[in-house]
């Protein structure tokens, strides 16, 4: 029997009741994040019919479709293992937690990471790894020199904003002649990363260093064969202060990848993340914007990596 075809999540109808609509959503989402976690260490048909309610909030919503009878996710939501599965997850609980403080009113916050809790920096952080993944296994050897150069013995990678270190991390297992440099401007979330590394007990620790430091005051000429720049996550100043560094950084032949939101496409995205960046002391790059930043700088051969749906689109580019 052939597959049934994939179903299209319905939009919000606001009409009746928003206020009601909107918080159905909410539990919809919570109940993605929470099959999202089971699914990464069971199999997804036992996970659906293990919890026949939570999977029919999925299924209401266009996130689950029945192939033969058998529930099945939306494919957006078909990651390739485990631990891709739970930091897919991570990365929405992170989300809604910012979400539930917005809704208290952001009582104290003045702005940025620095106002959030720990367990929203440990769960952002977590999330992360899966990109550290991807860009080892699908992003580093799509570009030309760039899988040569870091099979190199001693071979340098730069983590902008190391967080938790959990990116550096699974670039240090993934790549194992590299080092990898992971730099923050919080101590507390550094001091966070550093007992992160202690648990994890692998030899690849040994081969990711930590720093505090400000990327924005970077003076490090030629020193990286490759940097990853989470862009979303910098102020637009720091951001126009710390590219012209960041390029001079980097070794002749170098690459540069960095994380971007997706262009916003409809009016609601566009909105969310722009009070997101705000609130969170971001910025307003997209990939586009970003990939013409990177070509003002003198960088070539850009090249951009969408992850999942709605999800960042990694953009690289080699300095000549």
């Amino acid at each position: 029997m052939s597959a049934s075809p994939s179903p299209t999540v319905p939009s919000l109808d606001l009409n009746d009741d928003p206020s009601t609509t909107l918080e159905s959503a909410t539990w919809a989402l919570a109940a993605l994040i929470a099959t999202l976690n089971d699914v990464a260490t069971k199999p997804p048909a036992e996970v659906l019919a293990a919890n026949p309610q939570r999977t029919a909030v999925l299924e209401a919503v266009g996130l689950i479709h029945r192939d033969g009878g058998v529930p099945a996710l939306h494919p957006s939501y078909r990651y390739p293992d485990g631990p891709t599965n739970h930091s897919a997850a991570q990365a929405r609980l992170s989300s809604l937690r910012q979400a539930v403080e917005a809704a208290a009113g952001d009582q104290g916050r003045t702005g940025g990471w620095a106002d959030q809790d720990d367990e929203v920096l440990r769960n952002q952080g977590r999330a992360s790894a899966g990109t550290g993944r991807a860009i080892a296994g699908k992003v580093i050897p799509a570009l030309p020199g760039l899988a040569e150069r870091l099979d190199v013995q001693g071979s340098r990678v730069l983590d902008v904003g190391t967080g938790i270190a959990a990116l550096a991390l699974a670039l240090a297992e993934a790549l194992p002649r590299a080092k990898i440099v992971g730099v923050d401007v919080m101590e507390r979330v550094l001091a966070m990363a550093r007992e992160e590394l202690a648990d994890a007990g692998t030899e690849a620790v040994g081969r990711v260093t930590l720093r505090h430091a400000d990327v924005a005051d970077l003076e490090e000429p030629g020193a990286y064969d490759m940097i990853w720049l989470p862009a979303p996550f910098l102020a637009e100043a720091a951001l126009t202060q710390a590219l012209p560094r960041l390029i001079e950084a980097l070794k002749p032949g170098a690459w540069i990848i960095v994380g971007t939101n997706p262009a916003a496409s409809d009016p609601l995205r566009q909105a969310v993340a722009g009070w997101h960046a705000v609130r969170n002391g971001g910025n307003a790059y997209d990939a586009d914007r970003m990939t013409n930043a990177l070509l003002a700088h003198g960088l070539q051969d850009e090249r951009k990596f969408p992850t999942v749906p709605g999800g960042p689109v990694l953009v690289a580019a080699r300095r000549p």
